[in-house]
């Protein structure tokens, strides 16, 4: 489990593809001296596990059903990514609940500079936005945001980026028609499969 927040932008440093999956290296000083192989890590959002280490690196698998699901496909040698490691329980919480098991991708349709925030549009896919609510959390490569405004007509939320985030991740690097890794609040799916139960007890 994740909360979003990002706690090192790093950088992929060589991609091994092959049919069926890829190979991620990953550079991280300050994250992957805190890691061990076998560790969970989120690379923009996405639950991957370490699979190798160096004093300033790592190595991540990534199976088909992600690079299919994920933006993690169109990751190339250079791309800057948004890590965080597996929240610890004795620590406080911030953001938000984050499984690290992307629901699917968005896309960037604008961005608009303000005095000291961002207006960040983004598209979502029809069948996520029903999860989506007005001052709800939402995970954005990794990132926790809080929705800011929603335009059911076209599928669109407006987040609104502080300068802290703008600087601590690669939200500030997208340009309109870039994709990103999107997760819901897990609650609202808990919700939704109650109603469509019936909200009746199992003995």
């Amino acid at each position: 489990m994740f909360t979003g927040l990002v706690a090192e932008l790093g950088k992929i440093t060589n991609i091994s593809r092959g049919e069926t999956s890829s190979v991620l290296t990953v550079h991280a000083p300050l994250l992957t001296p805190e890691l061990s192989i076998g560790d969970s890590i989120a690379v923009n959002g996405t639950c991957l596990t370490a699979t190798s280490l160096t004093a300033d690196s790592f190595t991540a698998d990534v199976m088909v059903q992600t690079l299919s699901l994920t933006s993690l496909g169109k990751l190339e040698t250079g791309s800057a990514v948004n890590l965080e490691l597996a929240a610890q329980m004795d620590m406080r919480m911030g953001g938000h609940i984050v499984q690290g098991h992307v629901d699917g991708v968005a896309s960037v349709v604008s961005r608009t500079p303000g005095e000291k925030w961002e207006q960040f549009v983004i598209q979502v896919p029809t069948d996520l936005s029903r999860y989506i609510v007005n001052q709800g959390s939402i995970c954005v490569d990794g990132v926790s945001l809080t929705v800011g405004e929603i335009n059911d007509a076209n599928n669109q939320v407006t987040l609104w980026l502080i300068p802290e985030t703008l600087a601590k991740t690669n939200l500030s690097l997208k340009a309109a028609g870039d994709i990103v890794n999107i997760e819901v609040d897990i609650l609202a799916k808990y919700v939704e499969r109650l109603i469509s139960k019936g909200g009746r007890n199992v003995n």
